[in-house]
């Protein structure tokens, strides 16, 4: 069995015997062996796939598909704890995924303070409030980042405008700069707009 957790989807050939390169002659084809094996792409399986599979390893699928999304992930977590709670083997379940799951969210740099989580179904809820942190987190920067594109959108306006006014249709190259331009670049050119005599001697072209 394969369990693969890549980010590509799996492309390689499920039997040995697809393996071989350059392919044999013909008559040593009969002694090729075949061996096949078992393949778990985790990326192939949908949350409502995963949904429809109470296991502790669909859940554990979850958490990873949430990828670094705190809102996805926490709703992950949950659904994982649900499902250890009703497990027969719950205590060793837990363990096993408790520990793993700290190491992911180290991996993802998730930056909280996991120490003395040693059980999901029982810290629960210590381990709902730093996600909760995390998503709170994650909406503000999301905010900010609207925010930002915003301004950045209406400071483009304002210099098309202008170049628009004083020099007519912006061509091509011209847009081609106003869309990768930062603040201090339109604040620059919204004055330089006043002086320049043309688009070439204004954006150096």
């Amino acid at each position: 069995m394969v369990l693969y957790n890549g980010s590509k989807p799996w492309t390689t050939p499920l039997d040995i015997y697809e393996m071989v390169q350059p392919e044999p002659p013909g008559f040593l084809q009969v002694y090729q062996p075949h061996l096949r094996y078992y393949l778990i792409d985790e990326g192939r399986y949908t949350d409502a796939d995963l949904s429809l599979r109470q296991t502790p390893l669909s859940g554990v699928f979850s958490v990873e598909n949430a990828g670094e999304s705190w809102e996805a992930l926490q709703r992950a977590v949950d659904r994982v704890v649900a499902i250890i709670q009703v497990d027969p083997h719950k205590e060793r379940i837990d363990r096993i995924i408790t520990r793993w799951l700290k190491r992911h969210l180290h991996r993802l740099g998730a930056g909280v303070n996991l120490e003395r989580l040693e059980s999901l179904v029982e810290d629960k809820d210590m381990l709902a409030e730093n996600l909760e942190n995390l998503v709170k987190k994650e909406r503000q920067e999301s905010e900010q980042l609207g925010i930002e594109k915003g301004r950045l959108a209406e400071a483009r306006e304002v210099v098309r405008t202008q170049l628009t006014f004083k020099f007519g249709e912006v061509p091509d190259w011209v847009e081609a700069q106003l869309v990768q331009a930062d603040h201090d670049q339109f604040k620059g050119w919204m004055r330089d707009v006043l002086f320049a005599t043309s688009l070439e001697e204004m954006f150096k072209h």
